[in-house]
């Protein structure tokens, strides 16, 4: 493959990765507008917008489901360019009707849900196309590279913008500012939709448009996704690794409540730790086309088992700050190394089901993880939960040894 190939492979995800992480109903430009919405002009509890945020994105826990629609459906005979033209117009023309719904809370909840599912079917396209790229062109390693890389700066300035969106919507009343947000949706939902137009022949060529012409049988596909070995372990790692007792609720309580640090601190952590992910994913883009995934993997579990133990030795709010740029230094090496296996392990054929499973145990190993740490910070303290963590790292060392050679040996085409 030529240098003008990669880098064109490479710009054409780095545009998708970005369009989709600004509208993500996770982390993207709506989260922090719809919370204050809620909050101020609704005026939800705490509880009434946790609950909000559980019924909106129940859909997650169930996103292994769109991966199969991604395998077996081609919208428009276009494969994933029509995920994209499709349900981007779709998503487009919703968010322009929610304009003229009466009631606001119903809208916004309606909208949520909606929202979540379409982007659903997006990130399900988007996840197959790239697990398949990166196979085809071996270069999983600098697809998971640009991915992380391009995916954190995105969400950063989406929370970015979206707290000064949030801020100038505050001065209008309810129903002109959920107008607003609605239109500034469909703006960048119609964005997406246009850029499933775009067809760089360096990405497409060889692709099966239609990808599944062909009658398949269904039974015979789950038959040998069960059988393929190189899903269990990479699979179980990537579960491992999103299970994090000691970080998101329970170390923003910490340093609120025992270190008394101010939501400026938080948020301060939080960019930080982004930014400091970010050379990491750099430094793991230059190694994999110069080291096989199988020691790339070794140094990614080892960079990321001590992750979280500065913390123990911390005990001021300005602590915590510095320790962010160790805390997303190693874990940006790691979460590199387990996003190429999993895009390695994808069987053919099935790599849009592979990866959405992935996504179904990022959501519930997150939910999950937090919940039991909340639980493990009331009663035994922070340190605990530190030391808990850590443990859970340490159990991907053991499954690293159980990845087949024939995943891990080669290292991606320079």
């Amino acid at each position: 493959m030529t240098t003008s190939t990669r880098r064109t492979i490479l710009l054409y995800s780095a545009a998708m990765i970005a369009a989709l992480s600004v509208v993500s109903p996770a982390v993207g430009l709506f989260v922090v507008p719809i919370s204050f919405l809620l909050k101020n002009k609704l005026h939800l509890s705490a509880n009434g917008l946790a609950t909000f945020t559980l019924w909106a994105g129940l859909p997650a826990y169930f996103a292994f489901v769109f991966g199969i629609v991604r395998d077996y459906w081609s919208p428009l005979k276009l494969g994933d360019r029509g995920y994209f033209i499709l349900f981007g117009a779709l998503a487009a023309v919703l968010a322009l009707g929610f304009c003229f719904l009466g009631e606001p809370q119903a809208a916004l909840l309606a909208y949520a849900g909606a929202a979540t599912l379409i982007y659903l079917f997006l990130w399900g396209a988007w996840n197959g196309l790239s697990a398949t790229i990166g196979q085809r062109h071996a270069m999983s390693g600098e697809m998971s590279a640009v991915w992380n890389f391009v995916g954190t700066i995105g969400y950063a300035a989406a929370l970015a913008c979206g707290g000064i969106l949030s801020g100038y919507m505050e001065q209008l009343d309810t129903r002109t500012a959920l107008r607003l947000l609605f239109v500034i949706a469909a703006a960048l939902m119609a964005l997406i939709a246009a850029l499933g137009f775009w067809k760089p022949r360096a990405v497409f060529d060889g692709l099966d448009a239609g990808r599944a012409p062909q009658r398949r049988d269904f039974l015979a596909d789950a038959a040998r996704l069960v059988r393929h070995r190189p899903i269990y372990p990479a699979l179980l790692i990537w579960c491992l690794w999103n299970f994090s007792p000691g970080g998101q609720t329970v170390l923003q309580y910490h340093l609120a409540d025992q270190l008394h640090g101010t939501d400026a601190d938080w948020g301060a952590y939080n960019a930080i730790f982004y930014a400091a992910s970010l050379p990491a994913f750099l430094i793991f883009g230059f190694l994999s086309t110069r080291l096989s995934l199988g020691k790339l993997l070794w140094i990614g579990a080892l960079c990321g088992l001590p992750q979280m133990t500065p913390l123990l030795f911390i005990h001021t709010a300005h602590g915590v700050l510095v320790a962010a740029v160790f805390v997303g230094l190693l874990g940006g090496v790691a979460t590199g190394a387990y996003m190429d296996l999993l895009i390695r392990a994808c069987p053919k054929g099935l790599e849009g089901t592979m990866m959405m499973m992935a996504w179904s145990l990022y959501a519930i190993s997150v939910n999950f993880g937090n919940l039991w740490g909340t639980s493990l910070y009331e009663h035994y303290g922070f340190d605990t939960t530190v030391v808990v963590t850590t443990i859970v790292y340490a159990l991907i060392l053991p499954l690293v040894l159980l990845v087949p050679k024939s995943v891990t040996a080669a290292k991606d085409e320079g």
